[in-house]
């Protein structure tokens, strides 16, 4: 079976294989990679994963990418390595279930992605002989989750930008505690100042001599493994064949993007429900067709979601038959009506997210934070306007709310339990550099340090 091919949402950049698409992060043309083709599982294949732990499912979903890339048996260990903390699934009423994605390293959704990636960048680097600087853009969780997945991986250096006024202290000490080869700079500006400063550098010619990458969700790498969870949950709690309805709390739309990628798969989905914060883009696009970024991004209370353009609406809008280039300009109008009927989006308020936290703790005593609970409510925004009939839903549960003390301590007047690991982290001295959103200097920066 011929491996896998990648192409460029910019349609201008030749396919590349899986290797490849990777290493380089982003298409020469500035495009995101994606699958020229998606890879089926059969309902048997799906069905089967009700009897399987979640390591064992990683490999049967992962594998159908990196036939003739990597062999079985080396992937398998990837995964076993990868995933060996426990994934809950939280029933709260009817069927209804909360899942819980922040038991990983750094108690964020993005340790699925962070660390199978960092294993395959070492065996390819390993494999080439090659050296990689990880260029990431974060505005919470992706910073210390690829901090502390290539942690010491050899041929690996990694800087990650990051908003200084945006991320908490929890957040921000993940990833600047590290040291050797993970450094921090603190931007004084956005979000998307970060992102912005990471793709010009991408494209810089200036910056040719110096190997870079990326293990930001521009990297096909963060999406297919975070595809994983969405089979898992649906053999936890759908009867074979059943379509289940998926909230996922969206910014970047990375995490959005995984259920996609397990839709075009075979995994049957009766709604994928992406509720945004008060960064808009996205509802408005869906509700009127036309696609406006929102500049700057808005700072909310679920601020690993403050994102004002998300990279990975290009790759949306492909998989709906159209062409977003990587400012937003929409070259090709995408199947409207069918991303309708499959996706519903609302845009949720810091007041109705804090309010959302108070009522399912009263209600359940389950406690949520922010980004978790943008998922709860913008649910409760869909079920408000379509039946959901006897489906079963999952809400996803993104980050552990440990990381946002002081926000659910004035929300509902306790402080959460803090993970051993995430305190042990807090006492740590920090370490880091800080600069304006300033390409020139960014430039600057990495020719003396990286070069």
């Amino acid at each position: 079976m011929e491996p896998l091919r990648f192409r460029s949402t910019n349609e201008q950049s030749p396919s590349v294989g899986l290797r490849e698409a990777f290493l380089a992060g982003q298409a020469p043309d500035r495009g995101l990679y994606f699958p020229e083709k998606f890879p089926k599982l059969t309902p048997e294949d799906i069905a089967s994963f009700a009897a399987k732990p979640y390591h064992e499912i990683a490999f049967q979903v992962l594998s159908r990418y990196t036939q003739g890339v990597i062999p079985d048996e080396a992937l398998a260990q990837m995964c076993r390595e990868a995933y060996n903390f426990v994934i809950p699934l939280e029933k709260t009423y009817d069927r209804v279930h909360v899942m819980r994605l922040d038991q990983g390293p750094t108690a964020s959704f993005k340790d699925f992605a962070a660390q199978m990636m960092a294993r395959m960048f070492g065996r390819f680097l390993g494999e080439s002989g090659r050296k990689v600087t990880i260029l990431t853009a974060t505005s919470g969780d992706t910073g210390s989750a690829v901090a502390h997945a290539f942690h010491n991986i050899p041929g690996v250096r990694v800087l990650v930008l990051f908003p200084y006024d945006e991320v908490s202290m929890s957040q921000r000490k993940m990833m600047t505690t590290l040291g050797d080869n993970i450094r921090t700079i603190a931007i004084d500006g956005k979000f998307d100042d970060c992102q912005a400063m990471v793709k010009q550098a991408f494209a810089d010619p200036a910056l040719k001599d110096i190997p870079l990458s990326s293990a930001n969700s521009i990297n096909i790498g963060r999406l297919l493994p975070q595809s994983v969870y969405y089979f898992y949950a649906a053999s936890r709690v759908a009867k074979p064949g059943e379509p289940t309805v998926f909230s996922v709390p969206s910014g970047n739309f990375g995490d959005m993007m995984g259920a996609v990628l397990a839709g075009q798969m075979g995994l049957p989905i009766k709604k994928l429900v992406v509720p945004v914060n008060s960064n808009d883009a996205f509802p408005r696009f869906l509700e009127t067709g036309h696609y406006e970024k929102i500049v700057p991004s808005r700072n909310a209370v679920s601020n690993a979601m403050n994102v004002g353009h998300p990279s990975n609406l290009a790759r949306l809008v492909a998989v709906y038959g159209g062409h977003m280039d990587e400012t937003g300009k929409i070259h090709r109008p995408p199947d409207l009506a069918k991303m309708r009927r499959d996706i519903f989006s609302s845009s949720i308020s810091d007041e109705r997210t804090r309010e959302t936290i108070r009522e399912v703790w009263n209600k359940y005593e389950l406690l949520l934070e922010a980004h978790g609970a943008v998922a709860w409510r913008g649910f409760l925004d869909w079920l408000a306007i379509e039946p959901m009939g006897d489906a079963p839903a999952v809400i996803l549960e993104t980050a552990n709310p440990a990381k946002f003390p002081e926000e659910i301590e004035k929300t509902i007047g306790f402080s959460p339990d803090v993970p051993p690991a995430m305190d042990a982290m807090n006492k740590m001295p920090e370490d880091f550099d800080r600069m304006g959103a300033d390409y020139t200097k960014f430039r600057e920066y990495l020719l003396q340090k990286y070069q």
